[in-house]
């Protein structure tokens, strides 16, 4: 009897540890599948997360390819323009320079005329004899009534002969051929000039009488009578204070 109680006592205790045992697997497996279900699910999640991400970089991907297409587009015409202004500078760079050249020569041939005419100028301002010939010349042509010829060579004597003794007569002479041809005001402004810059010269007091003879021309009796006044008072003696003592006495 002992033996058989103890035999039921040890069959039941297997009982139970077997019974334990498949209770265990079995939570086990329940555990476990729902651990695959998670990882599915995760792992679809994360699948479909990289499609997404794929497909975006490949909508950018092609959108970046054509704005590098767009890009090597503006570039190239860039560069077309940047070589077609390139060479148009080489153009007006080439141009500049060989407009310098020319500007160049040309500033040079004047100078060498200019510089020979000094020359020859000087030359001539130191001949005693071309200068009286100047003179000379420029005088008969008063002397023929062509006054505008005579007035052009004694102005051109006074530009080559600006130190001549000759000076105050050939502005005399200019003012006198104005006289002549009725411009009475470049004549008193032309005598003016004798009286102003030479007013100890010979020729001073038939500048003053002039000036009076013009403005006797003009019309102005009483500006006429002062200046033979004052070529009486500054200049008395001369042939010309004569003239105007008579022209005086006649106004009277």
């Amino acid at each position: 009897m002992k033996l058989h109680a103890a035999l039921l006592l040890g069959l039941c205790l297997v009982a139970g540890t077997v019974r334990a045992g498949m209770f265990d697997d079995e939570e086990a497996r329940r555990d476990i599948s729902v651990l695959r279900g998670q990882v599915g699910a995760n792992q679809k999640a994360v699948e479909e997360r990289l499609a997404k991400i794929e497909m975006l970089l490949q909508d950018r991907s092609i959108e970046l390819a054509k704005l590098i297409d767009e890009l090597k587009q503006e570039l190239a015409r860039m560069r077309g323009q940047i070589e077609v202004q390139t060479n148009r500078i080489d153009t007006l760079d080439r141009r500049q320079k060989d407009l310098y050249v020319d500007l160049d020569a040309r500033l040079r041939k004047i100078e060498a005329g200019a510089q020979a005419q000094e020359k020859q100028a000087a030359a001539s301002a130191t001949d005693p004899a071309t200068e009286a010939k100047a003179y000379e010349a420029a005088l008969n042509q008063f002397k023929l009534g062509n006054y505008q010829s005579s007035i052009a060579g004694f102005q051109n004597y006074l530009t080559a002969y600006p130190d001549s003794q000759q000076v105050p007569s050939a502005q005399y002479w200019i003012g006198n051929a104005y006289y002549a041809l009725r411009d009475y005001k470049m004549a008193i402004a032309a005598q003016q000039k004798v009286l102003a810059s030479w007013p100890g010269s010979a020729k001073a007091p038939d500048a003053m009488l002039n000036i009076a003879s013009c403005q006797s021309e003009m019309g102005d009796g009483k500006a006429a009578r002062d200046t033979l006044q004052q070529l009486l008072k500054k200049y008395p003696g001369t042939p010309a204070a004569e003239q105007g003592k008579q022209r005086l006495a006649g106004k009277r």
